[in-house]
């Protein structure tokens, strides 16, 4: 007798709580192998391929492309051990057929799981439909409409599950190590806070709208929307709902709440110059006809900067708000921003304090094509301590960054275009190029920042300059 096996969307890493859907690998009534890909998915870091752990027929699938789940939700069921399945290897080799459930269970998965999911047994058949605004999270979710299913098989509709009265007793249901730490941060107990999220799970969202309680608590108690009344000067529904509506979810809200974490919690500050590139342009010129791997200018421009931060470390480090500490950065670790279909995303170059020009030319080479095909991993994309922004290439000649929370420090590097220039005492057309450093003035007082902005311009200036650090 077939078993049916709810697999539900494993936990990511690196703190991710949601994923989108992109695109569904199988159909209801497909018979699935073991760790077969099964559904595609886009966090807030890259697109991923989740693999089943079970191996069976395809009886249900829940939510289509385009929907966004949090962790834990259900993504498909399987039915395993039945005659639908033989197609399907198994790890063990052992007959689906006859005996009891549990070893027919146990030849249709395998133990190969992302991180914090186990296939240890079946789970629990429950689901709940993430609510689109957290604010009315305490409504019981809806069971979802029963998707089709192959003849052989009967699929019970899972059932609605209701959230907690009180609050949790035990481990509190929290997956992501950022969700804890802002409570931490804040000291927010999070034994008081109600998890909208699947079996009670505590979101990000269900954190901030608790802080948002405590700091106003006159407002505490509307929890509920009020419906919107019309005033001089804004916009009615009415005539908001005629416009397009974008969600802020997956990659673009990941951008948009770090780039407004960033503006909330850092005092940044900017300082620019103008260089003079030419020598700079001229000795990357001479390296390349020297033969061997071309060399890129974002090399050149990431090697001065990993010799600046080495001269000056305030700039490589990060702050500590919960202990009040700075903390400089042993190793260097270059960001550099990427405008791609999905979005600004900014893949790291790791130890580029260690690297050859060669060395960084073919980095940036690999992190760029995997950012324009998608397939930049999470360590590609986290673990930065510096970022290079080169907007340059958007025609445009300065810049005040933000900075890439939670680093100190971006540089932005402006286009190298000919403009009138006073060199060795005469008026020249020489190659001019913007420069300018935003950075945390937490970590640094404008004679830090001013110095390592100004070694950036000379090296610019004077490529010779690295001979005596290097």
């Amino acid at each position: 007798m077939a078993q049916v096996l709810e697999f539900k969307l494993p936990d990511l890493g690196e703190g991710l709580t949601e994923a989108e859907i992109v695109r569904w690998l199988v159909a209801v009534g497909d018979v699935v192998a073991i760790d077969q890909p099964v559904v595609e998915v886009e966090t807030a870091k890259a697109m991923v391929e989740v693999p089943c752990p079970y191996g069976g027929v395809v009886t249900a699938r829940y939510g289509e492309e385009g929907t966004e789940l949090p962790v834990g939700a259900p993504l498909l069921t399987v039915a395993v051990g039945g005659t639908e399945a033989t197609s399907a290897p198994v790890s063990t080799g052992a007959s689906a057929s006859g005996g009891d459930a549990e070893s027919a269970v146990s030849s249709e998965y395998s133990g190969n799981v992302l991180v914090g999911y186990g296939t240890a047994g079946p789970a629990a058949r429950r689901r709940r439909v993430r609510p689109a605004n957290p604010a009315v999270a305490q409504a019981p979710a809806a069971a979802p409409a029963p998707a089709p299913a192959p003849a052989p098989v009967a699929v019970k509709a899972p059932e609605p599950v209701a959230p907690a009265a009180a609050a949790p007793e035990g481990p509190v249901p929290v997956i992501s190590p950022l969700v804890r730490k802002l409570a931490r941060d804040r000291g927010l107990d999070l034994r008081e806070v109600r998890g909208s999220g699947p079996e009670g799970l505590i979101l990000r969202a269900d954190v901030e709208l608790a802080l948002a309680a405590l700091d106003r608590p006159a407002a505490a108690a509307q929890v509920a929307p009020a419906p919107a009344v019309a005033t001089t000067g804004a916009v009615s529904v009415g005539s908001a709902a005629a416009g397009e509506r974008i969600p802020l979810r997956g990659l673009r809200g990941a951008v948009a709440d770090k780039l407004s974490r960033s503006r909330t919690e850092i005092p940044d500050a900017t300082c620019w110059v103008d260089a003079d590139a030419t020598e700079l342009m001229a000795a990357r010129t001479a390296m390349n006809a020297a033969g061997g791997p071309k060399i890129s200018l974002l090399a050149l421009l990431a090697r001065i900067c990993a010799h600046a931060l080495a001269r000056f470390p305030e700039l490589n480090s990060t702050v500590d708000t919960a202990a009040r500490e700075i903390v400089r950065l042993p190793a260097v670790h270059i960001g550099f921003a990427a405008q791609t279909p999905r979005g600004l995303v900014v893949p790291v170059v790791r130890d580029a304090g260690t690297r050859t020009a060669e060395s960084l030319t073919a980095e940036f080479a690999r992190l760029t094509e995997s950012a324009r095909q998608g397939t930049l991993t999470p360590a590609d994309l986290t673990g930065g301590t510096f970022t290079l922004n080169n907007y340059g290439v958007f025609g445009v000649d300065g810049s005040t960054p933000i900075i890439n929370h939670p680093e100190a420090a971006m540089l932005g590097v402006g286009r190298i275009i000919p403009k009138p220039w006073v060199h060795q005492g005469e008026l020249a057309v020489r190659q001019v190029v913007q420069l300018s450093l935003t950075f945390d003035h937490r970590v640094c007082d404008g004679g830090a920042a001013g110095g390592f902005l100004r070694y950036v311009a000379d090296c610019v200036e004077q490529p010779a300059v690295l001979l005596r650090t290097a």
